[in-house]
């Protein structure tokens, strides 16, 4: 397959890297990427700014173009200009969990939906852990995954948000489909007085709230990999049938 990796926590991000060395050898695979961290800057795109495009090498084997842009900035320009039509973008490894309504806030996530609404497959992968990662397992996860992706019903383009436990991979339970967490997370602004006594804000979050063991939030705290099917359509058809139904606009006067 033709290939795009991208993510937002830049393009020396280890699990990017590792994600390439597990594709390379069996695929075509192309890196384009934020140059710097993008991290929580949702669908986010560049418009009163130029992107500007660079060629970034590691080593013999590893190279991509750095982006000044978000991730799906990222994924626009690659396949307009930089690469072309792919069979599947994947946007990872992101350290760190996208599950809950963080999968809302999320610059991986956005650029897997960000290929879907390009019309190509896209895929967000995410690892339960911030520290002293070993991206290996999740690696070889991902590139045995996508051998398998003719034999899951999915309509095309299909985009899919997957999360791994931070485990010893025989600690795993297994793979679970899963719907996305609505629940509340638990936030919090510390406040704190910078060097000259002025007030400033560190957001942050504790915990979710979730108690469903059929959501993401919860699947992945028990050790499953969660895959979960999204899209970028945000329209509440319940709602929308109702006031389709109603006598509103009947009795409403312009």
């Amino acid at each position: 397959m033709k290939i795009l990796i991208t993510n937002d926590d830049g393009i020396y991000a280890d699990g990017l890297c590792g994600l390439y060395f597990a594709l390379k050898d069996e695929h075509e695979v192309y890196i384009v990427a934020p140059e710097v961290e993008r991290s929580a800057v949702g669908h986010a795109i560049t418009i009163h700014y130029p992107l500007r495009v660079r060629e970034v090498r590691r080593g013999k084997f590893f190279w991509g173009y750095a982006v000044s842009g978000t991730p799906a900035d990222c994924v626009k320009l690659a396949i307009y200009e930089l690469v072309g039509p792919v069979d599947l973008v994947i946007s990872g490894i992101n350290r760190g969990p996208n599950v809950g309504i963080n999968v809302l806030y999320s610059g991986t996530v956005s650029a897997a939906t960000e290929a879907k609404i390009l019309g190509f497959n896209g895929i967000a992968v995410s690892i339960d852990a911030y520290e002293n990662i070993d991206y290996c397992f999740a690696s070889y996860f991902v590139a045995k995954f996508i051998k398998e992706l003719d034999k899951i019903p999915l309509d095309t383009p299909f985009c899919l948000n997957i999360n791994i436990p931070h485990l010893n991979p025989h600690q795993i339970k297994g793979i679970k489909f899963v719907r996305q967490s609505i629940a509340k997370l638990k936030e919090f602004f510390e406040r704190r007085l910078d060097l000259h006594g002025k007030i400033y804000y560190w957001q942050g979050a504790e915990e979710h709230t979730e108690i469903d063991d059929e959501t993401d939030v919860i699947a992945l705290k028990n050790g499953y990999i969660t895959i979960t099917p999204i899209h970028f359509d945000l329209t509440s058809y319940k709602d929308l049938n109702r006031l389709l139904n109603s006598t509103y606009l009947k009795t409403f006067e312009i």
